[in-house]
């Protein structure tokens, strides 16, 4: 089975759906993957979704950023089958449960790889809208590969430096990692 990285960008704001509260309500522009199986990063128009949930289905593990509060919710109405059912490692979500605050993709790549990103989320909204997909899945895609990157520094050092607010301090996180193995079966 194939382990993933993805990462979304929407055609909308949360702005054009009444608040976070519309989350359901996003649609997808375009999804930046990372395939361990294959070795290669991997984009997905809207209209390749399909083919972007038969490599899911393929798959033991999902890894994001931020994806447990937003980008599997938005992919979810995409799909007749549970995305729920693939086991999935957020790393905001492990960085936060033991910080006790929320912390940016951009500011931990810093801090951890000594790369930023090169936008946010907005300007890949304006990119769709401007039909500039060319740009906003190279936008996606480094966005995916930060992920990846912070993933395998966990597995590697077991910890990832967090920048304190207001001082130039790093605190070293703690977050131990053991990749369990691939399920023989995964039914959805």
């Amino acid at each position: 089975m194939d382990k993933l990285v993805i990462d979304i960008e929407t055609k909308n704001s949360f702005e054009d759906v009444g608040g976070r509260d519309g989350l359901k309500n996003l649609d997808v522009s375009v999804v930046g993957v990372y395939s361990y199986k294959e070795d290669r990063y991997i984009s997905f128009d809207e209209h390749e979704l399909q083919a972007l949930g038969e490599l899911m289905q393929k798959s033991h593990l999902i890894v994001t950023f931020a994806g447990v509060r937003f980008d599997i919710p938005v992919l979810a109405k995409y799909f007749p089958w549970n995305i729920n059912a693939i086991k999935h490692f957020d790393i905001l979500e492990e960085v936060e449960s033991r910080l006790g605050r929320r912390i940016g993709l951009g500011i931990l790549a810093e801090a951890n790889l000594g790369v930023g990103k090169t936008g946010h989320g907005l300007e890949a909204i304006e990119l769709y809208r401007q039909g500039e997909m060319d740009k906003l899945k190279s936008y996606c895609l480094n966005d995916v590969k930060i992920t990846k990157d912070l993933y395998e520094l966990i597995k590697k050092q077991g910890y990832l430096w967090i920048p304190e607010r207001y001082t130039s301090q790093m605190t070293k996180l703690m977050l131990p990692y053991t990749e369990e193995e691939p399920p023989q079966n995964q039914l959805f």
